[in-house]
């Protein structure tokens, strides 16, 4: 088993895209590249801790290729926001790769490559790619979220603009 992290925005959005799919064995939201050690949500969410809202994807690369993580990751978000994502703002919504090993690195730099050249984006591409660090769980009302409160994430998807934002660029 290997760990893919990606930040996404809001890391309640980022669950679903990568659920229930041959190979992959479990998503943790949680918290990534701040300064502070074990940083609860009320903390990071004022956007003071340097940590951004991720999800850790737990997964064989035998049966799911790195590659195939990046293609889902990147239509999940808009690469050219380096201040949130959609209704999210501040740095804890800053969009990430945070590579695990050097294969990882290198497969996201040309992912990055490959949408910058593609012409899509009129702006820059400003997702960053990372050294994994330390990931700290999110408190357990924030796991499986999209569940646990259906009708409260899906107004909030709704409104955020981020479907809206997919259909136009990436479909």
């Amino acid at each position: 088993m290997q760990k893919a992290t990606f930040a996404g925005g809001c890391f309640w959005c980022m669950v679903s895209p990568f659920e229930e799919l041959p190979g992959i064995e479990g998503i943790i939201s949680g918290y990534t590249g701040g300064d502070v050690e074990n940083p609860a949500y009320e903390e990071v969410k004022t956007g003071t801790t340097g940590h951004y809202e991720a999800v850790e994807i737990t997964y064989d690369p035998k049966l799911f290729s790195y590659e195939r993580l990046l293609n889902l990751f990147w239509p999940q978000i808009d690469p050219t926001d380096a201040g949130g994502q959609f209704q999210d703002r501040g740095s804890q919504y800053r969009t990430a790769i945070f590579y695990h090993n050097e294969e990882q690195k290198r497969l996201a730099e040309e992912s990055k490559e490959r949408i910058a050249a593609s012409g899509v984006f009129k702006k820059p591409i400003v997702t960053e790619i990372l050294p994994a660090q330390t990931f700290y769980p999110a408190e357990e009302y924030h796991q499986d979220f999209h569940k646990k409160n259906s009708a409260y994430y899906k107004d909030d998807r709704k409104k955020s603009g981020r479907d809206e934002f997919i259909e136009k660029h990436w479909k």
